[in-house]
């Protein structure tokens, strides 16, 4: 089989409807869950700390903290199983793997907002007489 072929048969299950997000965010992602003959959906909120994989094997661990425990799960993002994902906040980080996170506890464990930056500028103009 010539990967070409492979790739146009893989393109079919790709999901379209997943949105930008990386490392850093904090998301909900919902998922099916199966028990018996009867399907519901639970929803999974934390920090995204890996994005790894390309394509139909493309995944994300996302981590969140339950009762001082630390809970990760890894999600196949083009899985039948993944209902919908939801960016709820955009985390600013410089590295590719949060794996540090682990470590930490307190305030350490927060990431700051993306939009950290702005308020410098904000200040700036209206200080200088600049309606913002």
């Amino acid at each position: 089989m010539s990967q070409s072929l492979i790739e146009s048969l893989n393109a079919e299950t790709i999901k379209k409807n997943v949105p930008l997000f990386g490392v850093g965010d904090t998301v909900n992602v919902s998922f099916r869950i199966v028990e018996g003959d009867k399907e519901r959906q639970q929803v999974f909120q934390g920090v995204v700390i890996s994005r790894k994989g390309r394509a139909i094997g493309e995944m994300v661990v996302v981590r969140k903290i339950v009762d001082e425990v630390g809970v990760e799960r890894i999600f196949p993002l083009n899985s039948p199983m993944v209902a919908k994902i939801e960016v709820v906040r955009r985390g600013d980080s410089r590295r590719a793997k949060l794996y540090y996170l682990r470590d930490r506890t307190g305030k350490s464990r927060r990431l700051r907002d993306r939009r950290r930056g702005l308020k410098h500028v904000d200040a700036a103009k209206k200080s200088d007489g600049v309606k913002v």
